[in-house]
């Protein structure tokens, strides 16, 4: 699949992109529509998403997960399984906090949750934090995403992200068949996914639902 030009998608971790937001969220099956309408949203408003997918196995693992951090401007933690035990999503949160106060303090975190009972309750140190809550569904990601980056360069409506997000359910089946792999958060499909995402642009005047 030929890149785009401008989509930075082997930028080395450390190096910083303007348009990069370091995406942490659950790998799993139940998440995959969440899974894409981050990316398709990002996408919609000019935005590239980073995620550890990238990170190339047999390498110092955490190591990388802090430069990748600490190239990306922005971050999303989505705390919706923090009820389960899944512990990357608030130890990756962690890190993104501690690279803000001590070595960034331009940078921004960005809580995303399904409510706001479980977040308050597990992790009672962001208390007086703004969490986005998107409830669970693609089209409460795509109107919490507009909130979180209002002063994004490139305007786009729920709607436009969502006609962006239907063509990333259209086309999972034959890139998750091209990669061999029956999952989506695998680093060829993500990458895959985050090109074709870029290249659909919002159009006004089509709908789309979330029902």
């Amino acid at each position: 699949m030929e890149r785009p030009h401008g989509l930075r998608r082997n930028n080395e971790p450390g190096d910083v992109a303007a348009n990069d937001v370091f995406l942490n969220v659950p790998y799993d099956r139940e998440f995959t529509g969440l899974f894409l309408a981050y990316i398709a949203g990002l996408a919609a408003l000019g935005l590239s998403p980073r995620t550890t997918l990238e990170i190339p196995g047999g390498e110092p693992r955490l190591d990388r997960i802090l430069a990748l951090i600490l190239s990306c401007p922005s971050s999303i933690h989505d705390l919706s399984r923090i009820d389960t035990p899944r512990f990357n999503m608030p130890f990756e949160l962690g890190l993104a906090v501690a690279c803000q106060k001590i070595e960034l303090p331009e940078q921004k975190w960005l809580v995303f949750a399904t409510g706001r009972g479980r977040i308050e309750k597990a992790l009672s140190d962001l208390g007086g934090t703004d969490v986005y809550i998107h409830y669970g569904r693609p089209a409460g990601v795509f109107a919490e995403l507009t909130n979180a980056f209002v002063r994004s360069r490139r305007r786009a409506t729920v709607n436009q992200m969502g006609r962006v997000f239907a063509g990333l359910q259209d086309a999972l089946p034959g890139i998750k068949r091209d990669a061999g792999t029956t999952s989506c958060f695998k680093a060829r499909v993500f990458e895959d996914l985050c090109i074709l995402a870029s290249k659909q642009r919002p159009v006004r005047g089509l709908t789309w639902s979330d029902g």
